[in-house]
């Protein structure tokens, strides 16, 4: 097994996904890109085709960097602030426990706020989620400890929202996707994005395969349009992305906020983490250590990837349904270290394209 491709179609025949898609190269372009297998495994109203490289993806947390670049431009507009707390932008926080966290803490993941609270069970409706973040305790004080929590990202596309005047995904459509040329990437795709989407999981609280809308169940409660989760986006779009920030994203942010974004702010804390971004933990990076120690890029729960060294200008697309059928399943952490040991490796000339 030589090849990227290989590689990916292995994991396919261990079940880790119905399909897959990637991309690895530079500023100047891909090195190898591809897709193999198919848009689900099939069964009752489900497309079960093979891919063509036109699939839209659920980006899921994926998402966090995408909205992380565009709250970066509204703080190179002077819209916001680094230092800017929740309660200045979003009023209906003032006196809760989330009234002081800051832009910083919230990109940086040192809020305090719990990780991974499924508040879609308790608070089925849009208004009472949104109501029950201002609720959560912290579990540590602000700048304190590094604790992954998608409810800080909700907090900061609020925060966005308030600061531009403007919902979330007009600001990202305007401030990201446009200037790159990324025409497909959207939050709640329509009827014929749908129909090009591929599959995530059998959903037991939806009671059906989730294809086209957002499998992560907040972000489903919330409308589909959050900072943690809910773009969708195909391929090509994606290299768009890679190729930009492997080049100093200039089209989006100028340089200094740019080298501020991926520098790692939390080195004095048990994990290394950017603005929006994660950085390579010595412990345990989900994608091993091939890349450098100053390579910073972002994971997402359905499968999906996004990872940049700037030490060799090199970036690595990886699109899965890792959770098809179900959440459940094993062996993306295998298939995401392997894949990227073999991109870090790759020659400077293209080897694999469709």
């Amino acid at each position: 097994m030589n090849t990227l491709g290989d590689l990916l179609a292995q994991g396919r025949q261990h079940r880790v996904y119905s399909g897959a898609a990637w991309s690895v190269g530079t500023a100047r372009g891909p090195l190898d890109r591809g897709w193999t297998g198919t848009r689900s495994w099939g069964g009752p109203e489900l497309d079960d085709g093979a891919l063509d490289g036109g699939e839209l993806w659920d980006l899921a947390s994926v998402t966090k960097p995408i909205v992380g670049l565009a709250v970066m431009a509204l703080v190179d507009r002077g819209a916001l602030a680094l230092t800017d707390t929740v309660a200045a932008h979003r009023p209906e926080y003032r006196g809760s426990g989330v009234a002081d966290l800051t832009v910083h803490h919230l990109l940086t993941h040192t809020s305090g706020l719990p990780g991974r609270i499924p508040l879609y069970r308790s608070h089925p409706t849009r208004a009472g989620l949104l109501r029950a973040l201002g609720e959560l305790p912290l579990r540590a004080a602000p700048g304190t400890r590094v604790e992954y929590s998608s409810q800080g990202f909700i907090l900061l596309g609020l925060m966005a929202e308030a600061a531009a005047g403007r919902p979330l995904d007009d600001l990202v459509t305007d401030l990201v996707c446009t200037p790159l040329g990324m025409t497909r990437t959207v939050f709640t795709p329509d009827e014929a994005g749908r129909a090009r989407a591929v599959a995530t999981e059998r959903c037991p609280w939806r009671g059906r395969t989730v294809v086209g809308e957002v499998h992560d169940e907040n972000a489903a409660v919330l409308g589909g349009v959050c900072a943690h989760a809910g773009l969708f986006a195909p391929l090509a779009d994606m290299e768009r992305l890679a190729r930009a920030l492997a080049g100093g994203a200039r089209e989006l942010l100028r340089p200094e906020t740019f080298a501020l974004m991926t520098a790692a702010h939390t080195d004095t804390l048990e994990l290394r983490r950017c603005l929006a971004w994660q950085g390579r933990d010595p412990g345990a990076s989900p994608v091993g250590y091939s890349f450098g120690p100053d390579s910073y890029g972002h994971t997402g729960f359905t499968g999906t990837s996004l990872w940049l060294d700037p030490a060799t200008g090199r970036y690595a697309v990886l699109l899965t349904n890792r959770v098809h059928p179900t959440r459940e399943g094993q062996g993306i952490e295998g298939v995401r270290h392997a894949f990227h040991d073999r991109a870090a490796r790759l020659g400077d000339g293209p080897t694999h394209t469709r």
